[in-house]
């Protein structure tokens, strides 16, 4: 038998890769205003020919740069990385990324030999030399009062904290007890709520802190802990929750309330301890039959539940605090007596610019060139020079390749939703997919999706999530092309004019928009009541 042995194989094959360029405007095309200022202060840390300037200057200093950002994409910069972009077909990197980039940059050995010829090394350094600096620059104003603003924090003691210093007012035989209490504390949740077993607490202490202990204690120190305030504290569930704060709010105002109120709490009490499904499922007829009462009663009654808080720990700091993050919008449109006026957050046109020093740096080893011969060290100085000067001119070409896709895309959103955007109204926001603005633009659809992605438009309506205006389009009975979402608005305008205490069903709606004129299932208005978060008609049911 033959033993078969190694053998090589030469094989063609026709593969799409992205450069580096594109892959890096494809990122920076998807990142909101709001966390472009980050991603161009990493940019500035890794590369030292980068550098952000602090004048405010206007964004389009000369003529020849407002050109640049009107000019349509089709006719800017033939072999701009954009362009590149959309006629890729694959969104995925290349898993050859690397090899991209190690062609891209010239090895040692190869700039050496270069600029020992005085060939592409020496016209790389002239066309430097002779380039003009603000050809790259990206400038942009900013304003001082928002970067001044600075979000105060909270001082206030945490809920945790608030229950630890609790814990000093009560009278503990042994530090045994105090450890139970401290470990029952430990395993409330921000929400006041004790989600830890009793059983998974003993073996807690026993393993953790070498104390014994059982269920039993563990329900009477939690007893005492749930007489803490805010009301509610160290509830196991919902229903719990609820019959605590109404237990304390029998205890403290039983002097001071009339009997009416009394009685008001008393049977609100009974609903939460005794009915509870029943409230939940909003069976308000049972309940005045189980509980011998009217309506009104349980109207009263139900609406001293309403007042609690179902979740106590709400009014403190959590013990995980999360930064609060605030919209920023990335458009700005203003309409000016019927003329609507496009324009970008002032953050999205930063003042960048490729550091002077480097570039004299590439002049001075252009000149001492000519006098002496150029040691190894410096010839590895300006293989670094140029990666990193290419590096700068790349990223502020991309950030103004970003700037222009983006105002490209939202100037054809406008044009299409103009009816909207004057008026204010959803009902005449218009059908519009991905494919329709790719269209419009010129721009593929993968592209249209990047800069749509979490994007916000600030109008005189409030500011809203570009994802809002797009929408699949239906027909009506004249045979019309109308949004869904026009149709959501009609539906939700329905459920709010409805009396609550006879909601509309399903059925009904689907006759009444069928009477509008728009031909819809009933299992549609399930979806779209679904999809607009509105629950069931039964669960809408008010007294």
């Amino acid at each position: 038998m033959a033993l078969l042995g190694p053998k090589q194989t030469l094989s063609q094959k026709l593969q799409q890769k992205l450069s580096p360029q594109q892959i890096q405007l494809m990122k920076l095309l998807q990142i909101p205003t709001a966390s472009l200022d980050q991603r161009i202060q990493e940019e500035l840390e890794v590369n030292p020919a980068l550098e952000s300037g602090e004048d405010g200057d206007e964004l389009f200093e000369t003529d020849q740069e407002a050109e640049y950002y009107s000019r349509d994409a089709s006719e800017n910069n033939s072999e701009s990385p954009e362009q590149n972009l959309e006629t890729a077909n694959s969104e995925e990197l290349s898993e050859n990324t690397l090899d991209d980039l190690e062609r891209e940059n010239a090895s040692y050995e190869e700039i050496d030999h270069s600029y020992e010829e005085g060939g592409e090394m020496d016209d790389y350094m002239r066309e430097i030399i002779d380039d003009d600096p603000s050809i790259y620059r990206a400038n942009g104003e900013s304003s001082s009062e928002e970067e001044d603003k600075v979000i105060p924090i909270e001082a206030e003691n945490s809920y945790h904290e608030h229950l630890e210093q609790q814990l000093g007012l009560l009278d503990f035989n042994d530090e045994r007890r105090l450890a139970i209490a401290r470990q029952i504390v430990g395993s409330i949740d921000d929400d006041g709520y004790l989600r830890r077993e009793p059983r998974a607490m003993v073996d807690d202490l026993l393993f953790g802190q070498n104390v014994m202990t059982d269920e039993i204690e563990i329900e009477q120190i939690l007893q005492k802990i749930q007489q803490f305030d805010p009301p509610g504290t160290g509830a196991r569930d919902l229903q719990e929750c609820l019959s605590l704060q109404l237990r304390r709010k029998l205890l403290q105002e039983d002097e001071r309330i009339g009997y009416g109120t009394r009685l008001n709490i008393e049977n609100a009490l009974k609903i939460i301890t005794k009915y509870f499904d029943e409230f939940t499922k909003k069976h308000y007829d049972r309940l005045c039959r189980q509980l011998d009462i009217n309506e009104d009663e349980l109207k009263s009654a139900i609406n001293e539940i309403l007042h609690l808080n179902p979740k106590p720990a709400s009014g403190f700091t959590s013990r995980n605090s999360r930064v609060v993050n605030y919209v920023m919008p990335d458009y700005i449109v203003t309409n000016r007596e019927g003329e609507l006026e496009l324009s970008l957050n002032a953050k999205n046109a930063p003042d960048l610019r490729v550091s002077e020093q480097y570039r004299e740096m590439l002049k001075s080893f252009h000149k001492n060139r000519s006098e002496r011969k150029t040691t190894k060290s410096e010839k590895e100085a300006i293989l670094f020079i140029k990666q990193k000067i290419d590096s700068a001119k790349w990223f502020i070409d991309a950030i103004k390749q970003r700037q222009q896709t983006m105002m490209l895309t939202m100037g054809a959103i406008l044009e299409h939703q103009r009816a909207y955007f004057l008026s204010g109204d959803q009902k005449k926001l218009r059908p519009m997919i991905l494919k329709d603005v790719a269209e419009a633009t010129g721009l593929d659809i993968s592209t249209v999706s990047r800069v749509a992605n979490s994007k916000y438009v600030q109008t005189e309506f409030g500011t809203k999530l570009l994802k809002e205006f797009f929408s699949e389009s239906m027909q009506n009975q004249e045979g019309e092309e109308v949004s869904t979402l026009e149709v959501k608005k009609i539906l939700s305008d329905l459920i709010s004019e409805e009396n609550k205490r006879r909601p509309l069903s399903d059925e009904k709606l689907m006759e009444m928009l069928n009477t509008r004129g728009y031909n819809i299932a009933r299992r549609t208005v399930a979806k779209y009541r679904e999809q607009l978060n509105i629950p069931v008609a039964r669960l809408r049911k008010e007294l």
